[in-house]
């Protein structure tokens, strides 16, 4: 079960958006089970839509006339697939009641948070794979559907829109090519009759650009508005800013609450004193570096603790050799830089976690920061 081998996860799942022509849903199926080669059998569908959108799916695909989602099963011999109205999921407003349309720029942004968490559930499991088809609905619809899976798509979840021939295309008597003749009147006057079986529908996959590995984890966990989990995602591509607050001994980053132990933010502290400073990288065994870093962790630490005190007894030249001094940094630059990505996720937190850089035979440690992007609060 790997991304490069399609077809084989125990549970895959087909997401599509709809409004008011719920044929966009038999016609993937159709794409994707009878005519792709090697056939993809969904096991289950979801269906996104309105309320209006609800219905028309439920009196045109899962009743039992003219059902034809079950008619399409039927002609094609095609397993049980779970898709019932338990599988349809009606866009909703704050106050919780069913979106009839989207209308106006509240309806737009509930649909856009409906469609990106729902994408976001369906991808959690690692053992799905998702297919989702951006084809029916409104186009804000589709197009938010399409970056929900670049949000949240992983490396096996693919995206595509299905295309009908004329004069089938938009008909709305068309639901799949069918195996035996079926006449529908065409909507072209010049035209009498058109054969359903002669209709072609295929897929166009649809490349996407997959961003979840760098979001933080708590957006992939639980639920968040679309435009913030957007604005996440572009904070990699922005100016980094660390700002430490020493009177309420707080750190920030992207204006967002860096949690950190006392001597985790002494050790951030450090560092930024140093990048702001223009002091270059330093190197953690150095006997400056320890009374360095105890300097610093005074305006942290009260110097009478016993934590304190135990820094102390970590960094004394006398007893402790170099490297003994290195390592005892280590597990504290390895919570920070662990704390900035489950904030900012991976991508983000580069801007801001603690290098380590080859020098001779050692190495040196620094913020990649620049003065500038450093603010300290004293």
């Amino acid at each position: 079960m790997t991304p490069d081998q399609p077809h084989t996860y125990p549970r895959r799942i087909l997401v599509a958006v709809t409004g008011l022509s719920p044929q966009i849903v038999t016609e993937t199926i159709y794409a994707l089970a009878v005519r792709s080669a090697p056939a993809w059998i969904p096991h289950e569908v979801h269906l996104i839509t309105t309320a209006r959108g609800a219905d028309n799916a439920r009196l045109k695909l899962l009743s039992r006339e003219p059902g034809w989602f079950h008619r399409l099963r039927e002609d094609y011999g095609l397993p049980d697939l779970a898709f019932d109205e338990s599988h349809v999921h009606v866009i909703e407003r704050a106050d919780g009641t069913p979106l009839d349309d989207i209308r106006d720029d509240a309806d737009n942004q509930r649909a856009a948070d409906f469609i990106a968490d729902t994408a976001r559930r369906l991808t959690l499991d690692p053992a799905t794979e998702i297919h989702a088809t951006i084809a029916g609905g409104r186009k804000t619809m589709g197009f938010y559907l399409g970056y929900a899976m670049s949000l949240y798509g992983r490396a096996q979840d693919r995206l595509s829109h299905v295309l009908v021939s004329a004069p089938f295309e938009s008909h709305p008597e068309f639901y799949y090519p069918t195996p035996a003749t079926r006449v529908i009147t065409s909507l072209d006057r010049a035209q009498d009759a058109l054969d359903c079986s002669k209709a072609q529908v295929w897929l166009g996959d649809i490349p996407f650009v997959r961003l979840r590995d760098g979001l933080p984890q708590r957006l992939l966990e639980g639920a968040a508005s679309f435009s913030h989990v957007v604005a996440v995602a572009n904070r990699a591509q922005g100016a980094p800013r660390l700002v430490i607050d020493m009177p309420t001994r707080t750190a920030r980053v992207d204006d967002e609450a860096l949690k950190l132990g006392k001597v985790d933010l002494a050790l951030l502290l450090w560092l930024a004193r140093r990048a702001k400073g223009r002091q270059g990288a330093v190197d953690w065994g150095a006997p400056e570096a320890g009374r360095e870093f105890l300097a610093t962790a005074r305006h942290i630490i009260h110097p009478a603790s016993g934590e304190f005190g135990r820094i102390e007894e970590a960094l004394d030249w006398r007893s402790t050799a170099a490297i003994k001094q290195a390592k005892y940094f280590e597990p504290h630059k390895t919570r920070i830089n662990n704390a900035l990505k489950a904030l900012l996720g991976e991508r983000a937190a580069q801007r801001y976690a603690i290098q380590r850089i080859r020098a001779g035979e050692g190495h040196r440690y620094q913020l990649p920061l620049t003065p500038g992007q450093i603010d300290i609060r004293e």
